[in-house]
């Protein structure tokens, strides 16, 4: 019981100096709007044209892609770490090989609908 009193109590003061800070910093910060202030941050140098752009569903595609395959990455490692320390065995080795079977299909897909080129 008592861990549970010492982990409520940590969440309640977690709580309340968040609140404590965030309501200090409105209170205590200048506010002086201008229209500098309201500009577009671009290095100190004036921003040219309009601040949103549109971008091509390619770029997405793309970003979508590597944060899939950079998944697959941080999947792998600790998979080839344990491997090389202690064979556990054909379950994980089987399952291991599923998982890449179906991300090379999901690659696979891509390239073929085009994903992967560009414009």
């Amino acid at each position: 019981m008592f861990e549970q009193v010492v982990i409520a109590v940590f969440i309640i003061l977690g709580a309340a100096f968040a609140c404590l800070v965030l309501s200090l910093s409105w209170l205590l910060s200048p506010t002086k709007p201008s229209e500098g202030k309201g500009l577009t941050y671009e290095c100190g140098v004036k921003p040219i044209g309009k601040p949103w752009v549109r971008f091509r569903p390619g770029y997405f595609v793309f970003a979508i892609l590597f944060v899939v395959f950079d998944i697959e990455v941080i999947f792998l490692f600790p998979w080839a770490i344990a491997m090389g320390a202690v064979v556990t065995g054909w379950f994980i080795i089987v399952e291991m090989i599923i998982f890449v079977t179906i991300l090379l299909l999901g690659l696979a897909y891509a390239w073929k609908e085009g994903a992967l080129t560009w414009h």
